[in-house]
């Protein structure tokens, strides 16, 4: 393990233990359920679900889609019997598949709170592989099509209302489910959106937290989209009064593929929340919305209450400014896949694939001076935020610790904060740990330890 790169505080990342069995085969990401002991990772052409509680096989969704499966999506806000998992493949297609658990409503106990679910969800089947036993089985209820090739990433809006699938084909999709209150699946494409001019490599919706709204309330829906592509760039989304999905901003500064972004998860002071992007380039990035105090634009104008009736190469030009604050210290030197970024901590981990973990920590306390950046209004409206320095104006990271040759001479694919439900847990249900997922099939976690002088 590597020693902290500060001396006013120290970390470890410690490995605990693979969740068994080892996939055997390249994984590519591992998505923790919002609420439940379970996580989803995605290998091969199936998922297999691990408990959390018992770090050990659940369940397995195969035998829906033709090619591997790339991505991963549960349905938030589902009472704790009721499941969805949403995949994305690289056959093209979206499947929604649905947790058919044998015997009812989930309340084992009889209290009436459904919690019964909650144990049974996470009992393991690891002796004898047999699904069933985990009180019920995954049905492979839907395929959405649409895209003209590979998926690459998935994602539900944080009501559930709203579901965005990436592709290879260049184009973002958003599906509604319209039936969800009659518990059937009937979904509808609302929106395709075909801006980025390279493959979109990844989608992230941003966080239900306060001061998501305080900015263009009046002319923009609450649901904001980020996507990250091979085109070097992350576009942000929202949809506007008369009901379309508009760009309305181009981040730009990395100079390579962006593989991912990700939202902070808790702002502080009800700020907009700020948007990590990773790339490449081997830096990650961060990146603030410019506004005011009073919810004017970047520019100082006031904005308008509403858009109907305007032409949409007009309501295209609203626009919102977000600049790059932070570079987080360059520890990669080849691609960053992977980061994720902390709601208990605020601590940021990344990977990649140099097989590296690297801990970083935001020192509100220092604050780089700002360098000189550029903004270029393109033709359709949607502005082009651009900085190239590695000072920016925005509070700094500084790196805690490395862990190299994390999953050995293979490639970490993602990694991901998990809250602990294991044995090993001195907080149940609140402590976290990290999961990484790599080329080997192992998911593994790891303990994080922060010391304080």
């Amino acid at each position: 393990m590597a020693s902290s790169s500060s001396s006013s505080s120290s970390a470890a990342v410690v490995p605990l233990q693979s969740l068994q069995p080892d996939l055997h085969e390249r994984a590519w990401t591992s998505v923790p359920h919002p609420s439940l002991p379970l996580v989803a990772t995605a290998h091969g052409k199936n998922v297999t679900v691990f408990s959390l509680s018992t770090l050990s096989f659940h369940s397995t969704l195969a035998d829906g889609h033709a090619r591997s499966v790339r991505s991963v999506a549960w349905k938030p806000g589902l009472p704790p019997h009721e499941l969805c998992l949403v995949t994305g493949s690289f056959d093209s297609s979206a499947g929604v598949w649905r947790w058919a658990r044998e015997g009812g409503d989930g309340d084992d106990d009889g209290d009436g709170d459904g919690d019964g679910l909650g144990r049974d969800m996470t009992r393991t089947t690891a002796d004898d592989g047999d699904s069933a036993k985990a009180g019920g089985d995954w049905d492979f209820n839907l395929v959405l099509e649409g895209h003209d090739s590979e998926i690459k990433g998935c994602a539900f809006s944080p009501s559930g209302t709203y579901l965005a699938t990436c592709s290879r084909d260049k184009s973002i999709w958003i599906w509604e489910d319209i039936a969800s209150a009659e518990g059937e699946d009937d979904w509808e494409t609302i929106a395709v959106l075909n801006e980025h001019e390279g493959d979109v490599k990844a989608v992230a919706w941003c966080p239900d937290v306060p001061g998501r709204n305080s900015v263009g309330r009046r002319y923009y829906s609450v649901d904001v989209l980020a996507s990250a592509s091979y085109d070097n760039t992350a576009r942000i989304w929202r949809e506007d009064s008369d009901g379309e999905w508009v760009c309305v901003a181009v981040l730009e500064g990395h100079q390579g593929t962006v593989w991912g972004v990700e939202w902070e998860p808790r702002p502080k002071d009800d700020a907009f929340p700020r948007l990590l992007t990773f790339s490449a380039d081997g830096t990650i990035r961060v990146w603030t919305l410019q506004q005011d105090e009073d919810g004017a634009g970047a520019d100082g104008s006031a904005m308008p209450h509403g858009l109907g009736g305007i032409p949409s190469t007009m309501r295209r030009s609203f626009k919102e400014e977000w600049k790059c604050t932070a570079v987080l210290p360059k520890v990669h030197d080849k691609d960053v896949y992977s980061a994720t970024w902390s709601a208990a901590s605020g601590l940021v981990a990344s990977t990649g694939s140099d097989g590296v973990i690297a801990l970083y920590k935001e020192d509100s306390d220092s604050v780089a001076e700002p360098q000189a950046g550029s903004e270029d209004n393109t033709p359709d409206g949607a502005p082009r935020s651009t900085h190239d320095g590695q000072s920016t104006g925005g509070p700094q990271w500084r790196l805690l610790t490395t862990v190299p040759n994390a999953h050995g001479p293979y490639e970490i694919n993602h990694i991901t904060w998990c809250k602990r439900y294991d044995a090993g847990s001195t907080r149940r249900g609140e402590e976290e740990m990290l999961v990484t997922t790599g080329d080997d099939g192992v998911v593994q976690s790891w303990q994080v330890d922060i010391t304080s002088p």
